[in-house]
């Protein structure tokens, strides 16, 4: 399998998880100093998703070193926010690209790998792919797409044996997480991420989504066990989208 943003926080923590189970696993990201210090359990590939010949090739290297593809995830992902009036098109072009466009030609450049192993896609979107949120208008737009591309290809490759779904997760634990309260923190990280937490239904009680709970899903999606499952895009989020 091939596991896109794989020296991310969710991109390693499914890779493990796949690995745990004697799966054989290959981990792209675009940072091959990252990919570096991922364990030795794992095979992986340099490759910018944003480029649509890294996406090409990641694949085309997966299958020659392997003979097969039978699962693609596409975790790599990044975050902006702010005021629509304030946003730029350099922000605009970065999102788009990485999470709506990469994973498009992931899984584009996949299928045709996927239709002979009759294997499934599953790819990361959001809450935020789902329901509209506060000041994040270009991150909704990059995992909505992310929504209906998951919808239309589940259709699309349901004739051929191949399932594709999505996971939409609320905030998960994880580098990008602090990063994004670092970014975008204003007074401070703690004082972000506590805001965060104040919006969930639990209030007082809860916290954030750890990697290996999202893994968990994903390795799911992709099991024998989910064969009735395509097209599903699965809210784990503590319930925050409930209520819309």
């Amino acid at each position: 399998m091939l596991i896109t943003g794989g020296a991310g926080g969710i991109g390693r923590a499914t890779g493990e998880r796949f690995a745990a189970a004697g799966d054989t696993v290959v981990l792209a990201d675009r940072s091959a100093e990252s990919l570096a210090d991922v364990v030795s359990a794992f095979d992986t590939v340099a490759a910018d998703v944003t480029i649509v010949a890294d996406c090409e090739r990641m694949v085309a290297e997966t299958v020659e070193r392997h003979g097969r593809l039978d699962v693609l995830v596409n975790c790599a992902g990044v975050w902006v926010e702010g005021p629509t009036t304030e946003m730029t098109e350099e922000e605009w072009d970065r999102t788009i690209d990485v999470n709506l466009k990469g994973t498009f030609f992931a899984c584009r450049f996949a299928i045709p790998h996927l239709e002979r192993t009759e294997g499934c896609i599953v790819n990361l979107s959001s809450d935020a792919g789902l329901v509209g949120t506060v000041e994040t208008a270009i991150y909704n737009a990059s995992k909505g797409g992310v929504s209906l591309l998951t919808r239309s290809l589940a259709l699309e490759l349901a004739p051929k044996g191949v399932r594709v779904n999505a996971v939409c997760p609320n905030d998960v634990d994880t580098p990008m997480l602090a990063g994004q309260a670092r970014d975008y923190g204003g007074d401070g990280p703690d004082g972000y991420l506590a805001a965060l937490l104040a919006n969930y239904p639990q209030k007082g009680r809860s916290r954030f989504i750890r990697p290996e709970e999202i893994a968990a899903l994903i390795v799911y999606l992709a099991s024998a066990e989910a064969a009735p499952i395509t097209g599903a895009c699965i809210p784990i989020d503590f319930g925050s989208t409930a209520g819309y």
